[in-house]
């Protein structure tokens, strides 16, 4: 057996050599995102991973892509098809690096994600290109850490860098960087990541050309070719098991950081033998505050949605995609343009991918769990710390509860669907670089996600100030509308935060809230969602209630009122039952 390269079909390449090129080509991707990790400044990298890195083929195709941020899938694509849009393959030589972090037609989520791009050259001929993409602690604009809450237009968000080259012909462009190093707060951090992110991109040059030199461009080519079209078989295959039909869902987003909303989004997910349509026409159009996603972020939202329904273990190309169809109107909150502000996208973008979630949910209850907390849950704070007297800056996500599904209880303190596998900043790690003291960081039991299968706890986190004149501004989506249950299971809980002062007031709960001020000793409380239920919960054994309660999953009286079932306090057995035909 022998596979042919459309290219060239005088070259025929063995299956075996196919399958080998096509691994070591995966391989570059892991070894490119591991020389990011390793090399970076930021913690909001090396600890929480905010970041992803790949490589394309010529026209832009994704080949392989290593994540942290689920919600990058598909962005690399679209960076390098600008690139290629702006300059062209003649416009491109060897040793040029291009920055972009444009929002609306490349970069896909907020300014802080800066991306990079670099043509790969073999013989004279672009072969390949080296992508990756990373959340810089700092690009500019308004407020510390770049993503404001409160924005209205993109020009406060930072600074945009419109597909442009870094380095040209191996050439630094030196106004590009001082450019950048005057207009951002942490520049030995930020700069730092830049160079990470540089030398990952030559990783993946330095091993693609390797990779030429011992198997020949064209078969280098046929592989990527074969790559391709087995990600599409793979999918196809998948596809024809899924149910066909159309399946809807409905939702909200929550708030736009003003007091606006809530707003209207809506789905019709179209199966058929050989399309998975999304079409979210009839959402909500674009709005004042920062919570717009744009066209780019949703396709790569929903990309997860897609391979979590069809193939979730299934290695991510572009060729995997090509049955899925992305339908929405121009200027909606799901599809933004210019100058509309992005800089808390998640909300829109999350929620997109949510809606085909919820429609498909109770038809693939094997693969698809009740709601989850959705949202990133990002916190921003700033301040001196008390030790150095330096500034810092915290730009960190937060975990919470994932819904439960048939058979299985929710995962606990988990990221949302977006962050994918991320990180926290460890304790230890925030506590040192950091002028703040973490108090708690725990498992948020407030019994919510009721049913059969319960869902997963959210957690709590609190960041207590160490000096006066700190600056807390966080954004808690899925505050109004919480996790939602499955086949009968109850709702979760809220994302919020409270601010504990010294004087003993609360205040709050709040989802949205820019740059709230602290001073010494004040504490910002973070509580993120527990997950959606599954199930009727008078169908959780009794056993199992018993054991949640000794647990703290819920309380005596949760126990009773909502899956009836009388615990003793003393010795955590079952005493009697209630309301389930069984007293």
């Amino acid at each position: 057996m022998t596979v042919t390269n459309p290219a060239n079909n005088s070259v025929k390449v063995d299956p075996f050599t196919i399958e080998i090129v096509k691994d070591s080509l995966i391989a570059i991707g892991e070894e490119m995102f591991q020389a990011l990790a390793r090399t970076s400044m930021s913690p909001i990298i090396y600890e929480v991973l905010d970041y992803a890195s790949g490589l394309t083929d010529a026209k832009g195709q994704l080949l392989t892509q290593g994540n942290g941020v689920t919600g990058f899938i598909g962005m690399l694509t679209f960076m390098v098809k600008e690139t290629l849009n702006k300059f062209g393959e003649d416009g491109l030589k060897e040793g040029d690096i291009i920055i972009i972090n444009d929002s609306y037609v490349g970069g896909g989520s907020h300014l802080s994600d800066v991306g990079l791009v670099m043509p790969i050259f073999h013989e004279g001929k672009i072969i390949a290109f080296s992508a990756n993409k990373a959340h810089w602690t700092d690009v500019g604009g308004k407020d510390p850490g770049s993503f404001s809450n409160d924005a209205t237009e993109i020009y406060q968000e930072g600074l945009q860098f419109p597909c442009v080259k870094l380095f040209d012909e191996g050439k630094l462009n030196q106004a590009v960087l001082d450019i950048i190093k005057v207009n951002i707060r942490f520049p030995d951090l930020s700069i730092g990541d830049l160079w990470a992110q540089v030398a990952a991109l030559r990783t993946g040059e330095k091993r693609v050309k390797e990779l030429c030199i011992k198997n020949s461009a064209d078969v280098v080519q046929a592989s990527i070719d074969h790559h391709l079209d087995h990600g599409e078989q793979l999918a196809r295959k998948e596809l024809a098991k899924l149910p066909k039909g159309e399946f809807y869902a409905n939702d909200f987003v929550d708030d736009d950081g003003f007091g606006n909303g809530p707003f209207p989004i809506k789905v019709k997910v179209t199966i058929t033998d050989d399309k998975f349509i999304c079409d979210f026409r009839g959402s909500h159009p674009q709005v004042p505050g920062p919570v717009n996603c744009t066209y780019t972020g949703l396709v790569s939202a929903v990309r997860t949605i897609f391979l979590a329904a069809t193939n979730p273990s299934q290695d991510v190309n572009d060729g995997v995609f090509r049955p899925l169809e992305i339908i929405t109107d121009r200027k909606s909150i799901l599809a933004a343009e210019r100058p509309a502000p992005v800089s808390i996208y998640w909300e829109s973008m999350q929620g997109g991918a949510d809606l085909v979630w919820q429609a498909l949910a109770p038809s693939l209850p094997e693969r698809l769990s009740a709601g989850q907390l959705l949202s990133v849950c990002a916190v921003t704070l700033s301040g001196q710390h008390h030790v150095t007297e330096e500034p810092f800056l915290i730009v960190e996500p937060s975990a919470g509860g994932w819904g439960a599904a048939r058979g299985q209880d929710g995962a606990r303190g988990q990221f949302c669907i977006g962050d994918g596998e991320t990180y926290n900043v460890p304790v230890e790690v925030a506590e040192t670089r950091y002028g703040v003291m973490i108090d708690e960081y725990s498992l948020r039991t407030d019994g919510a996600g009721a049913g059969e299968f319960i869902g997963g706890a959210g957690v709590t986190r609190t960041y207590r100030a160490m000096t006066d004149k700190q600056f807390v501004s966080a954004t808690f989506g899925r505050n109004k509308y919480l996790p939602w249950g499955l086949n009968g299971g109850s709702e979760g809980s809220p994302n919020e935060f409270t601010i504990e002062k010294t004087n003993g007031e609360t205040d709050g709960p709040f989802g949205i809230y820019p740059r709230y001020p602290l001073d010494k000793n004040d504490v910002v409380r973070l509580m993120t969602a527990t997950g959606g239920g599954y199930g009727d919960p008078l169908k959780r054994p009794a056993q199992q209630v018993a054991m949640d309660v000794k647990n703290e999953y819920i309380t005596l009286q949760q126990a009773k009122e909502v899956f009836g079932v009388v615990v003793n306090k003393e010795t955590f057995e079952v005493d009697s039952l209630t309301g389930r035909g069984e007293e």
